[in-house]
């Protein structure tokens, strides 16, 4: 069940007119994906898990219903950690969200220095030019198209009716069925991030993760209407992230263990990791040795980027004994992180549970994906890593 607001609602059924062919639809939904990750993941993931739907039901398209889903999910394995909703980039662009250790270590990485570095930038824009051609390419044709009505299952949710003329009898009932209160909040909440914007740079305004998520709570409120209605959306929601609730606060307690205990030499964890990194990757190996580590670490850890917070500690000691750029090694980590996310089931519930299929249907269009991605994302943090220099932290 998801609770979508009216506008979305209608910009979604608005976008579902504009192709003409499946494999246009197909396109247009991983389109969708690659560009909204770079905002917000989960975002992402429930947009054009409906966008689908949406698409699905123009029987003329004769659009294959897998690909189309499998699409849905590409912007979570390629563009979604190199855009402003990253975990890794957020977390070094401020003081205050930073364990001790890794800021002792790391200083503070602005924006600047990892997902609007040029290199980055160019890196996301072939990641989504090769990820649309590929989606167009692998798009089943004739006879092998599945559709929606194939699969026989229903979409459309049972409403219920409710009497509004019993639900608004007290003055708080009819509050929180009324927009007042929520335009008071947004408005105040305007107010607040013009001032924020206006007396700080723009990109060390969106760099903080208190700004960033304040503007989804103020667009949340805005777009569901009424207080009642947002609230509701909220209760539906939690069950579905409280996994990632409670992974957070143990990756901070692994990441204290790992920087914080010594041995009687007072060498940390993170030291003797970092050490082995470094006894066989050079300044040179280091984008593809540190890259294949988080691929593989990211597949067994399906943290959403999460994670970095146990991975700093020896990733950035490595870079800074190698001499690689600060900013890129958190990009390394970024690009490759999201890779596994095209093959692990954990970030597709979300879309498999609105789109009511299972993870096989979809997995072989995002293995392709992979196939192609490993070795292009690999060279890329190669070959656009050799551009860059090492630069002390900044604190």
């Amino acid at each position: 069940v998801v609770s979508v607001s009216k506008p979305v609602e209608m910009l979604i059924q608005k976008m579902a007119q504009i192709p003409n062919s499946g494999r246009n639809a197909i396109v247009l939904v991983a389109t969708v994906s690659l560009l909204i990750s770079l905002i917000n993941w989960a975002m992402s993931t429930v947009l054009t898990a409906l966008l689908v739907i949406a698409l699905a039901k123009r029987k003329e398209l004769n659009m294959d219903y897998r690909a189309a889903a499998a699409a849905a999910i590409i912007g979570m394995g390629a563009t979604w950690a190199l855009g402003i909703s990253s975990s890794a980039a957020q977390l070094q662009a401020n003081k205050a969200s930073l364990p001790e250790p890794i800021y002792n270590l790391t200083g503070v990485i602005p924006f600047t220095e990892t997902i609007f570095l040029p290199q980055s930038m160019i890196m996301t824009a072939v990641l989504i030019v090769a990820s649309i051609a590929i989606c167009y390419w692998s798009a089943p044709k004739g006879n092998n198209i599945k559709t929606m009505d194939q699969f026989d299952i229903e979409l459309d949710e049972e409403k219920t009716v409710v009497d509004q003329t019993k639900t608004k009898k007290r003055p708080g009932e009819w509050l929180e069925n009324s927009p007042i209160l929520s335009i008071l909040i947004v408005v105040l909440g305007l107010l607040w991030m013009f001032n924020e914007f206006g007396k700080s740079n723009p990109i060390i305004a969106i760099s903080s993760l208190n700004t960033y998520n304040f503007i989804f709570l103020m667009l949340g409120i805005a777009l569901h209407g009424t207080p009642r209605n947002f609230l509701n959306a909220v209760s539906k929601a939690v069950p579905a992230v409280s996994g990632v609730l409670i992974q957070f606060p143990l990756y901070g307690s692994i990441a204290f263990i790992m920087t914080n205990a010594m041995n009687s030499a007072d060498l940390s964890l993170s030291h003797y990791i970092a050490e082995f990194f470094v006894s066989i990757a050079s300044k040179e190996t280091f984008a593809i040795v540190m890259g294949i580590y988080s691929a593989i670490l990211g597949f067994f850890i399906p943290s959403g980027g999460g994670k970095w917070i146990i991975e700093a500690p020896y990733v950035m000691q490595a870079a800074h004994d190698l001499k690689v750029h600060l900013g890129w090694s958190v990009q390394i980590y970024n690009a490759a992180e999201a890779l596994p996310n095209l093959i692990n089931p954990f970030f597709m519930l979300p879309m498999l549970g609105i789109l009511k299929l299972k993870a096989k249907d979809v997995i072989g269009f995002t293995v392709t994906q992979l196939v192609f991605h490993i070795p292009l994302v690999l060279f890329l943090l190669w070959i656009l890593g050799r551009t860059l220099t090492y630069t002390p932290p900044v604190f």
